[in-house]
């Protein structure tokens, strides 16, 4: 299925599920409160959507540079821009040592692309321009908004769960029970919502890719960067320096192009594709993937469904249906 329409679907299955939820408690419960959950949700998301971009600036130690700081990366970041029909990003160095890329902002016009210092010993000019097209189509997809719009809707049913269950001492004996029900099942959307929303976090880095390659990047450079990337951080996990550098960033995993986590599992799996042992994946290396079925393990499968980011090996290998 088509990518974006995955992502619709998705919208709409989520507002359905708190659509019905608040329904259900209005109309079986007489409760006059749910407005309130939902204003509180809303303010919350404007007060994250206001500040959130100077947060992800400090926390990530970001510096924001000129063309005449650095011409090369402005220039590129430029022409995909024009390429992308997009307004040119702000552009920003983060002072990390995870070798990384992110970008955000609160609008198209508001887009802003970081790479951090780890990542410019790690890739070559291509690769980097592949990254680029990555990050720019999560500003062009407006992919940011929609999952900070989405992870309202958990914290909803959250808070509707919570009042229901263990707030209902002032309720009859009789609605008691009916409102304590509603909150379970209110908790169990709850877990369910969640999944979803990594799910669409999931897809949006699928629809990401793909905006790279439709800008012109070939598939393989991409998939080379995500090889590097995945080295990169592994190499961190192994030192207590490098671990540290890693736990400073968990917290924002998600804006990256792949999860920092699960480096350490993921290089051993994408060493396999790097048949002449180059330390990249060259496009004759990513074709012979496209014939492959890529298997993976159910304990992997289970894994992802709890993960911002997709199975590596599942997302190269969507790398190389489109070469």
């Amino acid at each position: 299925m088509n990518l974006q329409m995955r992502m619709m679907i998705l919208v709409v299955l989520m507002f359905a599920i708190l659509y019905g939820v608040v329904a259900g408690v209005g109309t079986y419960l007489g409760a006059g409160n749910v407005t309130s959950y939902i204003i509180m949700a809303i303010g919350i998301t404007l007060f994250q959507y206001l500040i959130g971009p100077n947060m992800v600036t400090t926390m990530m130690k970001v510096r924001w540079v000129s063309p005449q700081e650095e011409p090369e990366l402005h220039q590129m970041i430029e022409e995909m821009s024009q390429e992308a029909g997009l307004p040119k990003p702000k552009v920003g160095i983060s002072q990390v040592a995870v070798p990384n890329a992110f970008a955000f902002g609160r609008s198209i016009k508001d887009g802003r692309i970081c790479i951090t210092s780890g990542m410019r010993q790690l890739l070559n000019k291509e690769e980097l321009r592949a990254v680029i097209g990555h990050e720019l189509s999560h500003i062009k997809h407006r992919d940011m908004i929609v999952i900070t719009v989405l992870s309202v809707i958990p914290l909803i049913l959250y808070w509707l769960g919570i009042r229901l269950m263990y707030g209902g001492a002032s309720r009859d004996r009789e609605n008691r029970g009916s409102a304590a029900l509603i909150g379970m099942v209110a908790f169990l959307l709850y877990f369910i919502s969640n999944l979803l929303v990594l799910y669409g976090s999931r897809i949006r880095e699928y629809y990401a890719d793909q905006g790279s390659v439709q800008l012109g990047n070939p598939p393989h450079q991409l998939a080379s960067a995500l090889y590097k990337l995945t080295y990169g951080s592994a190499k961190l996990q192994g030192s207590r320096i490098g671990k540290q550098e890693l736990s400073e960033v968990e917290g924002f995993r998600a804006f990256f192009l792949n999860d920092i986590a699960l480096a350490n599992q993921e290089f051993k799996t994408l060493q396999e594709l790097d048949q002449n042992l180059s330390g990249t994946i060259d496009a004759q290396e990513l074709l012979s993937l496209r014939e492959k079925k890529v298997a993976i393990s159910p304990s992997e499968r289970i894994m992802e469904i709890f993960t911002t980011h997709p199975n590596m090996l599942k997302r190269i290998k969507a790398l190389a249906l489109l070469s």
